[in-house]
Formats: C-alpha cells, sequence, structure tokens
C-alpha cells in the first residue's frame, strides 16, 4: 500500500486499514466454511499470522521516528474515524496480533479435543473480537475508541454463552449488562462533553498537555476523569469486575481471550490512554487525581487477590488474579512518575503472555486429566510435567520473580512508587507480592509434592494434545525471554515517556 507524507513525522499509510480489516475478512470467511473445518481453521491461523506479520511491520517507521495515521472518514471539524500507530498503539498491537496467532492453534486443540458445539460461531467470533481490540489498538480519538471497545462487547458475547445453557446464559447476561451499560451511562456521556468542551477527541502527540482546555471548572474535569475510569468497566476495577469471574462459564480457550488478549486488556488500554492523552499528566498532576486514583485502585489489587486466595476452582482463582492484576496498569500510570508509567505500561504485556499460559495450562488439565479444581490436583504434576512446569514459570512472572517477565514490570512500579513518595503504594505492591505467593505457590507444590486423591493411579506421563501443549510452551517461553531481555517492548514504552 502507498504512503503519503502529510508532514516530517506524521505518515498517512493505509496499511493501517488494512491491518484491521484482516481478522474481519477472516471472520467472514470462516463463516462460510461451516462444512469444511479443516479449512476454516487454516483461514483463522493464515489470517492470525498475516495480521502479526502487519502489525511488524509499522515497527521500522516508528523507530524513525514517525507516527503512522489513516483517516477514514469525518462526521465534524475535530470528530473523525482515524486509525494511528504510535508507541502506545503498538504495546497493545503487538501483544493482540501475536496472541490471536498462538491461541488460535490452542483453541484448535481444545475445542476438537473437547468436541466442542459451533465451531465455526466460534473461530468467527474470536476474530472479530480481534478486529475490535486492534481497532482499539490504532485508535487516533476517543470516538474510534470508543466504537471499536463496544464492538469488542458485542461480538465476544456468544463465546462467553458458547455452551447455551443456563449457567453460560447467565454469565452472558452479567457480562454484556456490565460492559454496555457502563459504557452508554458513564462513557459515552464523558463523551460528548469533552467534545463539546475540547471541540476534538483526537489524541494529542504527547502525554503531558491532553486536549482539556486549563479553563475547565475542577469539578466538571473530575466528574469526567471518574466517569471515564468506571465508563471502561472491561478495566476490572471495583465494583464494576463481576462480570469477569462470571464469564468464566466460557470455554477456556475463551477465558485465555478475554483474560489475556482482547476483552480486559482493550479495558486498561483504554483507561490509560484516556488517562494520559485525554487528562494529560499536567492536568491530572494539577488536581491531585493521579494519588487518589492509585490508593482506590489498589484497594482492587489487594481485596481481589485475597478472594482468588479462597478459590478452589482453577479458572476462578485466575479470574481474580487478573482482576488484581489489571489494577497494577491502572496504578502505575496514576502515579504519573516515568518509571510507574513505563511499568504500568509494560505490565500490559508482562501479564498478558503470563496469564495466558495460565489458563491454556488450565485448559490442558482439563482435557488431560478432567480436573477443574486445586484440591483435586495432587501429584498431577507428575502425569503432566510439561503443563505444571509452564505453569510455575507463569506463576513466577505474576508472583514477579526473577528473570520472568513480572520482575521487570514491578521493579518499574516499585521505584515508580518511591519517586512519588508512596510509601504506602509500596506496601500495597509488597502485600500483593505476598498474596500471589499464598494463591499461587500452593497450586504448583499440590501437584508435584501433593498425593493423589484417593483410589486415583497415576502413572507415566498424559499431557494435552501437542495442539495445546505447543502454544502453552511458547507462551511461557515468550514470557521468560521478554523478562530476560525487556528493550524489544520497552523502546515503545520510551516513545511515550520521552
Amino acid at each position: 500500500m502507498e504512503t503519503l507524507l502529510v508532514h516530517a513525522d506524521i505518515i498517512e499509510n493505509s496499511n493501517l486499514l488494512l491491518a484491521v480489516i484482516i481478522p474481519l475478512f477472516g471472520s467472514l470467511v470462516v463463516m462460510t466454511l461451516r462444512e469444511h473445518p479443516n479449512l476454516r481453521e487454516f483461514v483463522s491461523s493464515s489470517a492470525s499470522v498475516l495480521l502479526f506479520l502487519m502489525v511488524l511491520s509499522f515497527i521500522p517507521a516508528l523507530q524513525s521516528g514517525q507516527t503512522l495515521v489513516y483517516p477514514i472518514f469525518q462526521l465534524l471539524p475535530g470528530l473523525s474515524i482515524t486509525l494511528r500507530a504510535d508507541g502506545f498503539s503498538m504495546i497493545f498491537a503487538l501483544v493482540a496480533s501475536s496472541l490471536w496467532m498462538i491461541a488460535v492453534f490452542y483453541s484448535l486443540g481444545y475445542m476438537r479435543a473437547h468436541d466442542e458445539p459451533c465451531q465455526t460461531r466460534f473461530n468467527a467470533c474470536f476474530a472479530l473480537a480481534i478486529f475490535g481490540a486492534i481497532g482499539v489498538a490504532f485508535s487516533d480519538n476517543l470516538l474510534t475508541l470508543y466504537l471499536f471497545y463496544e464492538i469488542v462487547s458485542i461480538c465476544t458475547y456468544p463465546l462467553v454463552a458458547h455452551h447455551q445453557d443456563e449457567e453460560s446464559y447467565e454469565g452472558a447476561r452479567k457480562y454484556i449488562v456490565y460492559l454496555t451499560a457502563t459504557a452508554k451511562f458513564f462513557l459515552l456521556p464523558a463523551l460528548i462533553l469533552i467534545y463539546v468542551l475540547s471541540g476534538t477527541l483526537d489524541f494529542p502527540h504527547n502525554i503531558n498537555t491532553g486536549i482539556i482546555p486549563a479553563s475547565t471548572t475542577e469539578w466538571v474535569v473530575i466528574m469526567l476523569y471518574i466517569f471515564c475510569l468506571f465508563g471502561f468497566a472491561k478495566n476490572g476495577i471495583m465494583p464494576f469486575h463481576h462480570w469477569l469471574p462470571g464469564a468464566m462459564v466460557a470455554p477456556t480457550p475463551v477465558s485465555a481471550l478475554l483474560h489475556a488478549v482482547a476483552v480486559v486488556k482493550v479495558g486498561v488500554f483504554c483507561t490509560t490512554r484516556t488517562m494520559l492523552y485525554i487528562f494529560g499528566v499536567d492536568l491530572m498532576d494539577s488536581l491531585n487525581l493521579g494519588i487518589p486514583t492509585a490508593y482506590f485502585v489498589g484497594f482492587t489489587i489487594i481485596v481481589a487477590s485475597m478472594i482468588a486466595l479462597s478459590k478452589d476452582n482453577l479458572k476462578a482463582r485466575l479470574a481474580y488474579s487478573t482482576v488484581s492484576q489489571l489494577s497494577y496498569i491502572i496504578l502505575g500510570v496514576a502515579l504519573l512518575t516515568p518509571h510507574a508509567i513505563e511499568g504500568g505500561l509494560l505490565h500490559i504485556v508482562n501479564h498478558a503472555f503470563s496469564k495466558i499460559t495460565l489458563f491454556f495450562c488450565a485448559g490442558a488439565i482439563y482435557i488431560a486429566a478432567h480436573k477443574k479444581c486445586i484440591s483435586e490436583m495432587g501429584g498431577l504434576g507428575r502425569v503432566m510435567p510439561f503443563t505444571f512446569g509452564a505453569f510455575a514459570v507463569a506463576s513466577l512472572s505474576m508472583i514477579g520473580v526473577p528473570p520472568v517477565a513480572g520482575f521487570v514490570s514491578k521493579w518499574y512500579l516499585l521505584v515508580g512508587s518511591m519517586e512519588a513518595h508512596q510509601v504506602g503504594i509500596v506496601l500495597i505492591l509488597i502485600a500483593s507480592t505476598v498474596l500471589n505467593v499464598a494463591y499461587f505457590a500452593p497450586v504448583t507444590y499440590k501437584a508435584f509434592f501433593g498425593k493423589p486423591p484417593e483410589g486415583e493411579v497415576t502413572g507415566g506421563i498424559k499431557e494435552a494434545p501437542l495442539s495445546m501443549l505447543i502454544p502453552l510452551l511458547i507462551a511461557v517461553t515468550v514470557s521468560v525471554i521478554i523478562g530476560i531481555y525487556p528493550n524489544f517492548m520497552m523502546q515503545f514504552v520510551w516513545m511515550i515517556t520521552g
């Protein structure tokens, strides 16, 4: 596709539109292949690889200091549907595209091994969810971001309700009501008022100024900020978090999609993008919006960790772990110090690879051993050593143990907390780490050193199919690599913080 020079650092590039369309086109083709499962999965996997390569192709331009844009159409002055690739975009776009590629291969093995119904619909909606996520990543303004945010909500509803029984319908109902109601009642009014006040919804090209006029009344800014914080309910902040554990009725590949790739990462990406680019560091600092936000989400971090500790169902424990870990990202950005912002944004990546590994392991355990509860997994690590080995490594990342990825982002968060002179936040991070150990370590210990349930014979190795095992091993390997060599992703973070 051709590129058009707009000015020295902003390049119009139609490949952005192509990147967004790839998963949409893949979904449409998949819908026509109901009677051809092998071809259907070939199309899904090919689209995921093509999207990843397309996202990678934007890196050289960004490394040279350029920002890529592509206007689709304009509604009013300062109100358009426009795509943009910058450092912030690439953090999420790389995560979503790479993990979709891995998740497609994993879900192929899971869905076939479990003989799941409606696999065509599943693959189509999976691709549509990524279409929404990539659209969010490459949004140039708050309107475009809002539209793709809503697309993700709608397209993931059939995935949560996949089993079409009373439990899944109840979980899906809670899911869609929470996410769409908060977006309509909080986010949409805030979006309209921001446009009225500012005359634009376009994201600026630095995180300092924002777009809210300095003359805006203080209580109005605070109201808008609160509406945006709660309007993006996919971020899992309490009390608007109940949709997330309820969505665990979905098949495990969907849980992985929800918790690592599309939904929750869309939530924290939108939240942090709005904090930094709509309100800006200077305004948030002058109105003291950041530190109260950090302590508010710190409450979510601690309480969700304590609830996770009480859950015996493995997916439920991982769900509340996600609620807790998402708030690390918002906490880091809310502290407004360079290291804290860097740690928060980097945690988008580090949490994604580690958490998808944990959910992949939960699915592999269910397929190979038909177990969902931690209390039933005694000795299972000796039967599934690769799966539980990957689970152990991903758990270490969640805890923040070097050299796995989670250590790097937690280190930056701690340094940033001290830069902000917030001893209370340091204590929250330490307490959370202790709780992480408390709810992750027993799973690995019981699996490798616990006794099997009475009457259960264990012997030999019985792992899940290779189509599931290989993707989870790739995901955990990447989690280690980005922990040892964090600078590849950090280069995009540094584009934001300067």
